[in-house]
């Protein structure tokens, strides 16, 4: 295998010991098995959206409306529980229901009108933002079943549910991507859609399907934060989407479509996780954390693109 390529294979591993290196020498705090579980256990909801954002940037688009429809969730399977007296599952399924079809809604938009993926999930992410405030008019909701904690708090063994569920979801996006013709067209169709069309494949629903996925993930990761923090909150995914975006580039897969991983996505999943932790173990201010999110996704955008060119030459 070509040397450029297993380097790109691996190399967010090597960040990833780097790191974990760096904090263990530096704060005696980090290698604490309660403190790496507690990562594990705040990387749980954007490693469960990153699958569906791996999906999107396959394809060559982007879902700026993941923050949104987390946000959503959050606050229809709340008031689903709390004023409508609904059983969780039901109100969380429901939601799952909603979150889903508004993702199918973006992937149609963006197949037949041709509008580009930034303009409607941008658009999308102010007006579900906009519906989260309605609903809840700013006012927490709380006051759940105390069953409905598990999924967020609980445990199976030693493991927090969260856990066991990110390893689900990313198993799935994994076999789906690997093991099914849907992931196969999913590389094509980001490779280039016009060869895929003429091979047949429906480049229309493959999108809308692609963005369908990614709202039922984003409700997962919603459904997921609403029993960990036990309120619905009109600001529970804020910026979540730029957490899912630096992760899934950070990850390798190709911001322009047609390359990456979810194993590598797992690996920068799990650098932000444990950036973020480690820098709040050594007190580093929240502004020089957004500097370092944001110097890291730049880079990594910049490398795939340094490696493209490279190999077009």
């Amino acid at each position: 295998m070509n040397v450029h390529v297993q380097i790109k294979k691996y190399a967010m591993f090597l960040v990833l010991l780097i790191l974990v290196v760096f904090f263990s020498l530096t704060t005696d705090a980090f290698l604490n098995p309660e403190n790496l579980f507690n990562v594990a256990r705040q990387v749980s909801m954007l490693g469960i959206a990153s699958v569906g954002m791996t999906f999107v940037l396959l394809l060559g688009g982007i879902d700026l409306s993941i923050g949104s429809m987390i946000t959503l969730v959050n606050i229809v399977a709340a008031w689903l529980m709390v004023n409508g007296k609904m059983n969780p599952v039901a109100a969380c399924l429901l939601a799952l229901i909603m979150s889903t079809a508004l993702g199918f809604f973006n992937g149609l938009v963006i197949a037949k009108i041709r509008i580009p993926p930034l303009i409607v999930t941008l658009s999308m992410m102010t007006i579900l933002e906009g519906l989260a405030y309605i609903i809840c008019k700013g006012i927490p909701i709380f006051g759940f079943p105390k069953t409905f904690a598990f999924i967020g708090q609980g445990y199976i063994g030693p493991i927090p549910v969260p856990v066991i569920i990110m390893v689900v979801i990313m198993l799935s996006g994994a076999v789906i991507l690997n093991n099914t013709y849907f992931g196969r067209y999913f590389y094509a169709v980001g490779g280039n859609a016009e060869a895929a069309k003429l091979s047949g494949i429906n480049v229309d629903g493959i999108q809308c399907l692609v963005y369908a996925l990614s709202g039922l993930f984003a409700g997962i990761a919603g459904v997921v934060m609403l029993s960990r923090t036990n309120s619905g909150q009109a600001l529970a995914g804020k910026g979540f989407e730029f957490e899912c975006l630096t992760a899934v580039v950070l990850g390798g897969v190709s911001a322009n479509g047609g390359y990456g991983r979810i194993s590598n996505v797992v690996a920068g999943v799990l650098i932000i996780g444990v950036l973020s932790n480690g820098m709040v173990l050594l007190n580093v201010s929240q502004y020089v954390q957004m500097v370092t999110k944001g110097s890291l996704i730049l880079l990594a955008v910049g490398f795939d693109c340094i490696q493209r060119y490279r190999n077009s030459r």
